[in-house]
């Protein structure tokens, strides 16, 4: 019996979900402006640059937990205000962006289920975009939990 994982049709998926005790016009602002991302998502202070629209471009400077810095671009690949909004990041060595999904289903007027997906080349790559994923995740739930204490 093998122990290798299996890849999908088009690679190695994964989805995270969280439910939020915010609505998603909340979630989404928290996601989609410049200055509130900055705060939650371990972005450089000043780094993040956001043309949300489809086609529209972002950037953002990002600290990982040992301290590191290291710069992502990408793209807008699809925005449905407080619903979807589809993101494409610039890898090097990469012909086409890798794509993450971030889904809002607002349960009534003070939950959100979040839902982010992404599908990678390898069960490494996407081992590690989870893991940013989940960080991404835990920045945004204490974010909004002490935006919605204040």
């Amino acid at each position: 019996m093998s122990t290798k994982e299996t890849p999908a049709a088009n690679g190695f998926p994964y989805t995270l979900s969280r439910t939020l005790d915010v609505p998603a016009a909340s979630v989404w602002q928290a996601w989609s402006t410049a200055e509130q991302y900055a705060q939650w998502a371990n972005a450089v202070a000043g780094s993040v640059e956001m043309d949300v629209r489809p086609g529209g471009s972002w950037k953002a400077t990002m600290v990982a937990p040992d301290g590191g810095k290291f710069p992502l671009t990408g793209s807008y690949l699809e925005v449905a205000e407080n619903r979807r909004l589809v993101i494409g990041m610039d890898v090097p060595g990469k012909a086409e962006p890798t794509v993450m999904a971030m889904e809002l289903d607002e349960q009534d007027d003070h939950h959100t289920q979040i839902v982010l997906s992404q599908m990678c080349d390898t069960a490494e790559e996407r081992d590690m975009a989870k893991l940013g994923s989940t960080m991404l995740l835990d920045g945004l739930s204490a974010f909004l939990a002490e935006q919605a204490g204040d």
